[in-house]
């Protein structure tokens, strides 16, 4: 594993969270908001944070590359053996709107998988960290993910879920790195996405979910693999162990009969 200082990670994303509340405190009035491609909006906070995690994240360690949501373009290093995989805010329509599901991701990716992992959600007052092979804390405290056996009735975060699929509708930020962290701390039970993502959305809650005991893999069911230069992936699933099988079965199974979402 990478020799980082994992304290200063932690305080440099909670820095770039600081930076991205003053904005979101202010109001989105006093900021300026564009669609960089058909449903896809990004703000002057995002390009500020990500200027800001750029800087600093490189400072701290000048040999790993840099993959983010808004520099990738550059692709900056990204397939090298240590890359920062970065979300600078992570749910922006949240974001704008003044609500609190956003916040800032940073994942070190090393070889492949994500091996440090950050999520600062100052709008709800909590900070997730996670280091592979040893840990994972929001605000400190331990998680254990979700160990439901029982996929019906099961916790999924959704504004609504028709009544004959016999599930449960709990909070859903707009954010999916915080969806997967629900998971983490046994807020929800499944959090799936059956779309082309891209892997800044969620290296950094992978590590976190994994950490604390939950199964994260493609919508297919498939190893994900960080830190390649396109940063795309068919879709996640992050779910308690006990339900994987049943979930990879079922939304597999929609993939094959409906293709990928766009």
């Amino acid at each position: 594993m990478a020799d980082i200082d994992f304290d200063r990670v932690i305080a440099i994303a909670e820095e770039g969270g600081a930076l991205a509340m003053r904005d979101w405190q202010l109001g989105r009035k006093a900021d300026k908001t564009w669609e960089k491609s058909p449903g896809q909006i990004v703000s002057d906070a995002d390009l500020a944070v990500d200027r800001f995690l750029r800087s600093e994240l490189e400072k701290l360690l000048p040999e790993a590359g840099w993959l983010s949501e808004e520099t990738h373009i550059d692709h900056s290093g990204a397939g090298d053996e240590l890359t920062w995989v970065v979300d600078p805010i992570d749910g922006t329509k949240d974001f704008v709107a003044g609500k609190t599901g956003w916040c800032v991701s940073v994942a070190l990716v090393q070889n492949e998988a994500p091996i440090f992992g950050i999520l600062v959600a100052p709008a709800m007052e909590e900070v997730w960290a996670a280091k592979a092979g040893n840990h994972a804390t929001v605000n400190g405290r331990a998680l254990v993910a979700s160990t439901r056996h029982e996929y019906d009735g099961c916790r999924i975060p959704a504004e609504e879920l028709p009544p004959e699929l016999n599930l449960t509708a709990v909070t859903k930020p707009n954010s999916i790195a915080l969806r997967m962290a629900m998971v983490a701390d046994d807020r929800a039970d499944v959090v799936a996405s059956t779309r082309w993502g891209h892997e800044w959305d969620i290296a950094a809650a992978h590590v976190i979910a994994a950490e604390a005991g939950a199964s994260v893999t493609s919508a297919m069911g498939e190893r994900l693999v960080y830190n390649g230069t396109h940063g795309k992936a068919l879709g996640v699933i992050c779910c308690s162990q006990n339900l994987y099988e049943v979930a990879v079965r079922r939304i597999s199974g929609y993939v094959t009969e409906n293709g990928a979402s766009e």
